[in-house]
Protein backbone atom coordinates (compact mmCIF):
# COMPACT_ATOMS: atom_id res chain seq x y z
CA UNK A 1 0.00 0.00 0.00
CA UNK A 2 1.13 3.52 -0.78
CA UNK A 3 2.52 5.43 2.24
CA UNK A 4 0.79 8.74 1.36
CA UNK A 5 -2.73 7.50 2.28
CA UNK A 6 -1.33 6.10 5.54
CA UNK A 7 0.19 9.47 6.39
CA UNK A 8 -3.04 11.29 5.51
CA UNK A 9 -5.06 8.90 7.70
CA UNK A 10 -2.58 9.33 10.56
CA UNK A 11 -2.86 13.12 10.30
CA UNK A 12 -6.68 13.00 10.27
CA UNK A 13 -6.70 10.64 13.27
CA UNK A 14 -4.28 12.95 15.11
CA UNK A 15 -6.48 15.97 14.43
CA UNK A 16 -9.58 14.11 15.66
CA UNK A 17 -7.85 12.96 18.85
CA UNK A 18 -6.41 16.42 19.49
CA UNK A 19 -9.79 18.04 18.92
CA UNK A 20 -11.47 15.64 21.37
CA UNK A 21 -8.78 16.28 23.99
CA UNK A 22 -9.08 20.06 23.59
CA UNK A 23 -12.86 19.84 23.93
CA UNK A 24 -12.44 17.80 27.11
CA UNK A 25 -10.05 20.36 28.58
CA UNK A 26 -12.43 23.22 27.84
CA UNK A 27 -15.27 21.29 29.49
CA UNK A 28 -13.14 20.88 32.62
CA UNK A 29 -12.25 24.57 32.80
CA UNK A 30 -15.45 25.36 34.69
CA UNK A 31 -16.30 23.22 37.69
CA UNK A 32 -19.88 22.50 38.68
CA UNK A 33 -21.15 24.27 41.74
CA UNK A 34 -24.06 24.00 44.15
CA UNK A 35 -25.82 26.84 45.88
CA UNK A 36 -27.19 26.00 49.30
CA UNK A 37 -29.77 28.12 51.05
CA UNK A 38 -30.59 27.43 54.68
CA UNK A 39 -34.20 28.54 55.14
CA UNK A 40 -37.04 28.82 57.59
CA UNK A 41 -40.59 28.80 56.22
CA UNK A 42 -42.62 31.78 57.43
CA UNK A 43 -45.87 31.13 55.56
CA UNK A 44 -46.50 27.73 53.92
CA UNK A 45 -49.17 29.19 51.60
CA UNK A 46 -46.86 31.96 50.43
CA UNK A 47 -44.03 29.43 50.00
CA UNK A 48 -46.24 27.19 47.86
CA UNK A 49 -46.85 30.16 45.55
CA UNK A 50 -43.21 31.34 45.62
CA UNK A 51 -41.39 28.07 44.88
CA UNK A 52 -42.66 27.60 41.29
CA UNK A 53 -41.67 31.18 40.42
CA UNK A 54 -38.22 30.76 41.99
CA UNK A 55 -37.66 27.44 40.22
CA UNK A 56 -38.71 28.96 36.89
CA UNK A 57 -36.19 31.81 37.33
CA UNK A 58 -33.47 29.33 38.31
CA UNK A 59 -34.16 27.16 35.24
CA UNK A 60 -34.10 30.25 32.99
CA UNK A 61 -30.57 30.92 34.32
CA UNK A 62 -29.52 27.31 33.56
CA UNK A 63 -29.64 26.23 37.20
CA UNK A 64 -31.14 22.90 38.20
CA UNK A 65 -33.17 23.06 41.40
CA UNK A 66 -32.87 19.77 43.25
CA UNK A 67 -36.33 20.39 44.79
CA UNK A 68 -35.15 20.17 48.39
CA UNK A 69 -36.66 23.42 49.71
CA UNK A 70 -39.70 21.72 51.22
CA UNK A 71 -37.94 18.43 51.97
CA UNK A 72 -37.05 16.94 55.33
CA UNK A 73 -33.67 17.89 56.85
CA UNK A 74 -32.10 15.46 59.30
CA UNK A 75 -29.25 16.50 61.58
CA UNK A 76 -26.37 14.01 61.89
CA UNK A 77 -23.46 15.90 63.54
CA UNK A 78 -22.93 19.36 64.93
CA UNK A 79 -25.49 22.02 65.77
CA UNK A 80 -29.14 21.62 64.85
CA UNK A 81 -29.82 21.51 61.11
CA UNK A 82 -31.77 24.33 59.44
CA UNK A 83 -35.49 23.74 59.03
CA UNK A 84 -35.27 23.73 55.22
CA UNK A 85 -32.42 23.59 52.70
CA UNK A 86 -32.63 24.64 49.05
CA UNK A 87 -29.93 23.12 46.81
CA UNK A 88 -29.39 24.17 43.19
CA UNK A 89 -26.84 22.71 40.77
CA UNK A 90 -25.01 25.19 38.49
CA UNK A 91 -22.53 24.80 35.64
CA UNK A 92 -20.10 27.02 37.56
CA UNK A 93 -19.80 29.07 40.73
CA UNK A 94 -19.75 32.21 38.58
CA UNK A 95 -23.15 31.29 37.10
CA UNK A 96 -24.59 30.82 40.58
CA UNK A 97 -23.26 34.11 41.92
CA UNK A 98 -24.43 35.96 38.81
CA UNK A 99 -27.94 34.57 39.23
CA UNK A 100 -28.25 35.57 42.89
CA UNK A 101 -27.14 39.09 41.95
CA UNK A 102 -29.49 39.23 38.95
CA UNK A 103 -32.66 41.24 38.40
CA UNK A 104 -34.65 38.01 38.00
CA UNK A 105 -33.74 36.95 41.55
CA UNK A 106 -34.21 40.46 42.91
CA UNK A 107 -37.69 40.64 41.39
CA UNK A 108 -38.70 37.74 43.66
CA UNK A 109 -37.64 39.53 46.89
CA UNK A 110 -41.14 40.55 47.99
CA UNK A 111 -42.55 37.05 47.47
CA UNK A 112 -39.54 35.44 49.13
CA UNK A 113 -39.75 37.74 52.17
CA UNK A 114 -43.35 36.65 52.78
CA UNK A 115 -42.63 32.96 52.24
CA UNK A 116 -39.36 32.31 54.01
CA UNK A 117 -36.48 33.65 56.03
CA UNK A 118 -33.03 32.97 54.59
CA UNK A 119 -30.63 32.06 57.39
CA UNK A 120 -27.64 31.70 55.09
CA UNK A 121 -26.92 31.09 51.39
CA UNK A 122 -23.61 30.03 49.90
CA UNK A 123 -22.08 28.41 46.81
CA UNK A 124 -19.87 25.33 46.91
CA UNK A 125 -17.67 24.46 43.94
CA UNK A 126 -16.87 20.79 43.32
CA UNK A 127 -13.29 19.55 43.55
CA UNK A 128 -11.09 19.17 40.50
Amino acid sequence: MNTKPKIVLAIIAGIAIGSAATHGLHAQAKLKAYSIGELETLDPTAQAAYLPAARKAIEAANGRALRTAAGRVISIDGPPAPKNVAIVEWDSADDAVAFYKSKAWGDLDSQRDKAQKTIRRYVVEVER
